[in-house]
């Protein structure tokens, strides 16, 4: 019914330069996964206090329908500008941003969005629909991001990856150390430790501990997160870093010299309360460099 092609790229189109940028980016992560390229622009219907008579009605739907295949057009044109050969197809959707991405994200591979949007999205990308995107999605999802609003995502440096111990951190890992290899580049697995839990609760003796020690303890955890994923990549350099302080200043700091930046997700499932961890939601507001967001893979009916 609406095309949809298993294990492709996915791109979320609306028209802004920040969606062009995403979609190049998305056509280089296909070229190098070996995956076609899925273009998607979703409008919906301005909301209008009196009813419109059938005729206008219909020709409103018509005319976005006719500016989202332009806009379509335009990215195309832009991927294959970089990427000639990639297979790529294009499709205008009529609904909720949210909930067709959403949809689109359960045969993806990877779905990518811009960090800034138009009308299309409803305003800003950054906003509600990259966050509750990014909460619900069934891939991982890329923002990208440049260091600058207007700049080109960067396309030297390491993949930067946080890890905590979580099943949700053990699934960005995985996703970290497979774009580090096809980016040929090194991964940073990044950990931080502080003496406030993550509650706000102070730890019991907070100034009794050592803070050598506890760095000790922390960087012996990270090391047996990771030698699993030595072992299933045995040619990628990976860095060690543990570090005092708060994970999303650590990330955004280590962002200024990296290619991407990849997160677990922390959010509850639900589509009301916390929707994404905070550390998530900070870095797609403000990270220097595209940010993954990986949810671990579920069984069953829960979330």
């Amino acid at each position: 019914m609406h095309g949809f092609i298993d294990g492709a790229v996915v791109a979320g189109i609306d028209g802004s330069g920040s969606a062009v940028r995403a979609a190049v980016w998305a056509g280089h992560e296909a070229h190098r996964r070996g995956r076609p390229l899925r273009l998607v622009q979703v409008y919906t219907l301005p909301r209008v206090k009196a009813p419109m008579a059938v005729g206008t009605h219909e020709q409103v739907r018509a005319g976005l329908a006719e500016q989202a295949e332009g806009r379509l057009a335009d990215a195309r044109a832009a991927v294959l500008a970089e990427h000639p050969g990639l297979e790529i197809t294009t499709a205008a959707r009529e609904w909720s941003p949210v909930t067709a991405l959403t949809q689109e994200s359960q045969h993806a591979e990877l779905l990518v969005l811009g960090s800034r949007g138009l009308g299309g999205f409803t305003g800003s990308l950054v906003g509600s629909t990259a966050v509750a995107v990014a909460a619900h999605t069934h891939c991982p999802i890329v923002v990208v991001r440049g260091r600058q609003p207007h700049d080109p995502p960067p396309g030297t440096g390491p993949v930067v990856v946080g890890a905590d111990g979580s099943p949700d951190s053990d699934a960005a890992l995985g996703f970290a150390c497979e774009e580090a290899r096809l980016r040929g580049t090194a991964l940073t697995a990044v950990h931080t430790w502080s003496d406030i839990l993550a509650d706000g609760m102070l730890r019991p003796h907070p100034l009794q501990e050592n803070p050598d020690e506890i760095a000790a303890a922390e960087r012996v955890k990270l090391a047996e997160q990771v030698v699993g994923w030595q072992r299933k990549y045995p040619e990628l350099a990976i860095e060690f870093e543990v570090s005092r302080g708060r994970p999303v200043r650590t990330l955004l700091e280590r962002g200024e010299r990296a290619q991407l930046i990849v997160v677990g997700c922390r959010g509850r499932g639900g589509f009301t309360g916390m929707l994404l961890g905070s550390t998530s939601q900070a870095l797609i507001a403000h990270s220097p460099c595209p940010v993954a967001v990986v949810r671990p893979q579920r069984t069953g009916s829960g979330t």
